[in-house]
């Protein structure tokens, strides 16, 4: 009997050692989760029986340091949470490596190539896989302009009639750019001049020119102000420009929807707070990158930066329950519950580093400690063996 319980002390022991070696390997793996065997004592009928491994806990809730590393595609999770991946077979996978990368194909995969799952653009919001567009930017004719600021109460109109050439003729200027439908970029300079000053309120002339040139002549728009220094409506103007005008030689014409909403009339200096066209020159894509929220972003060479899907994050009822599998991921079981999916942040889920992994939550010393008693525990239990042989042998020689 005591032959059987020192065997069954050095298989849990050598099951233990697998558990410590495999954390010490993986050390310096990121998103790794170390695990501990747990020992349980084995009786038949009331017998001793010796021991075994009974159960392996993972420790799940013991995060990994958070170390940068300025790559617009890695993430690290802080708190509960799992990034989804797919793999080749169509299986998903549950990791906690944010380290993506985009295919040849355009797909935002994880280092082990599995494809990473979220709400894209392209799946009209439905989990899948995230697809990063690789195709140029086509250009886009601006079509409307946002503008609100204060047009200061303290201006006094110009004794000259307006010429955008003389500076005294005009209260101040606001310059903006818009884009004809070729893409190329034109300056668009609104003139604001103090109109008339009336029982009701006040107004504010505006001129408008096109890469220098004087669109109309006469006052293009009026502003109207009451008296409590607040814009009567939105403002909103309709600013067509010909295609016979110079700067639009070979584009389009250009018809600018302005709407001056949020634009005061308050003593004290002339401000812009909103000055907001549309439009833009074509581009290419220059750079792909995660946001806090686990958006993908996509960096234009014209400035323009388009999110193009959300990474699906997911928790389990009882993480603890989930089966490793290869690639630093798991697996859900009957034990783990369904799976929660979401965004970055909500409900459970925990919020994301961007341009940050997270280590492996492996302490070195524990392990070390624990490698030591193991090898005594084993050391012992094979002196267990040694006696028992040197017992019987001497039995059979008194024998």
């Amino acid at each position: 009997m005591a032959f059987n319980i020192a065997l069954s002390g050095l298989n849990a022991i050598n099951s233990q050692l697998n558990q410590i070696s495999n954390n010490i390997a993986n050390s310096g793996t990121y998103g790794f989760k170390s695990g501990r065997a747990n020992f349980a004592a084995a009786y038949m009928q009331a017998e001793v029986g010796g021991v075994y491994v009974g159960s392996t806990t993972q420790s799940m809730s013991a995060g990994g340091n958070m170390l940068p590393t300025g790559r617009g595609l890695d993430v690290a999770i802080q708190g509960r949470g799992f990034f989804v991946s797919r793999d080749t077979s169509g299986m998903l996978t549950y990791s906690r490596m944010g380290m993506f990368n985009v295919d040849k194909e355009g797909y935002l995969v994880d280092a082990f190539s599995r494809r990473a799952q979220g709400y894209g653009t392209e799946n009209g919001g439905v989990m899948g896989d995230l697809r990063v567009p690789n195709e140029a930017m086509p250009a886009e004719a601006s079509t409307s302009l946002r503008y609100a600021g204060n047009m200061s109460a303290d201006w006094t109109t110009p004794a000259l009639a307006f010429d955008m050439n003389e500076p005294t003729s005009y209260n101040d200027l606001q310059v903006s750019s818009v884009y004809d439908s070729l893409g190329r970029q034109h300056t668009l300079t609104q003139y604001f001049v103090k109109g008339a000053t009336t029982a009701t309120g006040s107004d504010v002339n505006v001129y408008y020119a096109l890469d220098g040139v004087l669109v109309g002549g006469t006052p293009d728009h009026t502003l109207n102000f009451g008296l409590d220094g607040k814009l009567g409506g939105t403002g909103a103007t309709t600013l067509n420009l010909p295609a016979t005008l110079a700067a639009l030689a070979g584009a389009e014409a250009l018809e600018v929807d302005l709407t001056y909403t949020g634009t005061t009339y308050f003593g004290g200096s002339f401000t812009t707070t909103t000055n907001r066209p549309d439009g833009n020159a074509p581009g290419t894509v220059i750079d792909v990158a995660l946001a806090e929220d686990g958006s993908v972003q996509v960096q234009y060479s014209n400035g323009n930066r388009v999110n193009v899907g959300t990474l699906t994050l997911a928790v389990f009822p009882n993480e603890l329950a989930l089966t490793p599998v290869n690639g630093t991921a798991w697996q859900p079981n009957a034990n783990t519950g369904e799976p929660i999916y979401g965004a970055a942040g909500s409900g459970l889920i925990g919020a994301l580093n961007v341009a940050t992994l997270e280590s492996s939550n492996v302490n070195m010393a524990t392990e070390l400690v624990n490698l030591m008693t193991a090898q005594q525990n084993y050391q012992a239990n094979s002196k267990v063996l040694s006696t028992e042989s040197e017992m019987m042998r001497t039995l059979m020689q008194s024998i």
